[in-house]
């Protein structure tokens, strides 16, 4: 094995597995129950999927986009969440749904902006509840 591979196997997270490691953590605190991370399908992938029991409507799936930063030089971390990216999500989120038979279960879409400076050792996390609608 070379020395390279070893590298890639023992290397740090990347700053986004870092970022989705700590939503999660974050999403947990508050109640939520995580059932899937890093959902690939063959159209993409759901950060992270989980339950909010706590819902007005009951028991709720809710399909949260994670994104990281390390600052906000090209931007808040939510803003990279546009038009394309909501349309796709509610493509992965509709299979997701199909596939484990969650059709007639509430659903939502939440963001989760993630900010991390290098120089801390604890980022700041924002999390938008229901942050839009169904893109289809």
């Amino acid at each position: 094995m070379g020395s390279r591979w070893l590298r890639f196997l023992w290397s740090p997270k990347t700053l986004g597995n870092r970022g989705e490691a700590e939503a999660a953590r974050f999403l947990k605190r508050r109640g939520y129950k995580i059932i899937a991370r890093s959902h690939r399908s063959p159209i993409g992938e759901l950060d992270i999927v989980a339950v909010d029991l706590r819902d007005p409507r009951g028991p709720t799936v809710v399909f949260v986009e994670v994104k990281t930063r390390s600052n906000h030089d090209v931007g808040h971390p939510a803003e990279a969440v546009d038009a394309d990216k909501k349309r796709r999500l509610t493509n992965l989120a509709v299979g997701y749904r199909r596939r484990f038979r969650l059709m007639e279960t509430p659903a939502r879409f939440d963001v989760v902006a993630v900010t991390w400076p290098p120089e801390n050792k604890k980022p700041t996390i924002e999390h938008y509840i229901d942050a839009f609608e169904s893109a289809t």
